[in-house]
């Protein structure tokens, strides 16, 4: 493998694109110029970039490439939803060879609906939390994604036929967002930036396992996104047992991290929880969840479990999800059954993604 020397055209902000072009001798608004083709417009192809020059066309071609994934695998759920397996090289070199999985692939997925077009994207290859009801840390984490690795994702994502423009951006793929905060706020400011793709900072969702820390310096950034704590049990007792970084922090010190995100921000938290059969799906499970929900400014999302192969936990049954729920708003909290189902056939959704290996049944 070679060295690639080019400069990553989605690691750049619209300040950095100018200081890039000035520094060649292309006029500083050439980089609104190719913003939009890239952003607006969904182009990568130089030769429809007939407002800038010939000559400064073969300089991009040269030194710019646009995209740094290469796209191993698209597939496409009876439901719409669209699960692509991109591969990324390691630092300084080509993309790897085609067919040979290296544990540097991550996935990403497109939630269609009539209202929103709704991109789930990775942060990590693979996840060091280590969740044991979820597939995206069966292999550990290979390293962080940048800035532009993850914009690229939804790029990509916006360029599938009937897909158009991407409304809503969830950090729920493979990895913790907080544990690569500086890349992951880097990618929401060009996802949000309108010579970007002027998405909406309030639908843009982190989802995070629960860094008090990360959470409180999220507190401090600029553009105002959702928060969501991926729970998962009421008392750390039984959230130890199933997230093995709930050593590291307890309920009253995750709960105490989102009041300050609501003191600051004014905005709501989602308290997502999914539902294991037989283990905290059980009613006195929601009763001490309400408890729990009532603390702070929250809202809870309730989503069944998708089966992941080789784990023992099992989906909850349909009477036990809307008892759960009836027991959670009896007792006053806004609670909500996400629509987990979408893409199961593909093992798109919630929990599902991981490293493909590109082999048979992987």
């Amino acid at each position: 493998m070679t060295q690639d020397a080019r400069t990553a055209f989605l690691e750049l902000d619209l300040p950095g694109l100018e200081a890039w072009c000035g520094a060649r001798g292309m006029p500083r608004f050439a980089a609104r110029q190719l913003a939009e083709w890239v952003y607006a417009k969904g182009t990568i192809d130089l030769g429809t970039m007939t407002n800038l020059s010939k000559a400064h066309r073969d300089l991009l071609a040269h030194e710019m490439r646009f995209l740094q994934g290469d796209e191993l695998r698209d597939l496409e759920a009876t439901d719409g939803t669209r699960k692509l397996l991109l591969g990324w090289p390691a630092p300084g070199v080509t993309l790897p060879v085609l067919g040979v999985a290296t544990g540097r692939e991550t996935e990403c997925v497109m939630i269609p609906s009539e209202e929103r077009r709704t991109a789930c994207v990775s942060s990590q290859m693979g996840c060091p939390v280590g969740c044991r009801f979820c597939a995206s840390g069966l292999e550990g984490v290979e390293g962080n994604l940048t800035a532009g690795r993850i914009v690229e994702q939804v790029w990509r994502l916006a360029r599938k036929p009937g897909v158009g423009r991407v409304t809503n951006v969830v950090f729920m793929g493979m990895g913790e967002p907080l544990a690569n905060a500086s890349a992951v706020m880097d990618a929401i400011r060009t996802l949000n930036a309108p010579w970007g793709l002027g998405i909406s900072a309030r639908k843009i969702t982190i989802s995070t396992v629960g860094l008090p820390t990360a959470i409180r310096k999220l507190c401090d950034f600029e553009l105002p996104v959702t928060l969501a704590l991926s729970l998962h049990a009421p008392n750390d007792e039984l959230r130890r047992r199933i997230i093995p970084w709930a050593e590291y922090s307890t309920v009253p010190e995750l709960l105490d991290a989102c009041q300050e995100w609501f003191r600051k921000t004014g905005r709501e938290i989602t308290l997502e929880y999914i539902l294991l059969g037989g283990f905290n799906d059980r009613r006195e499970h929601a009763e001490e969840l309400s408890r729990v929900a009532r603390t702070i400014r929250a809202n809870v999302n309730l989503i069944r479990y998708n089966e992941v192969d080789g784990l023992p936990f099992a989906r909850p049954g349909d009477d036990d999800v809307l008892v759960f729920q009836r027991v959670l708003r009896e007792a006053g909290v806004n609670t909500h059954i996400r629509a987990s189902r979408r893409g199961r056939d593909i093992k798109a959704a919630c929990g599902q993604l991981r490293h493909e290996a590109l082999r048979a049944g992987g």
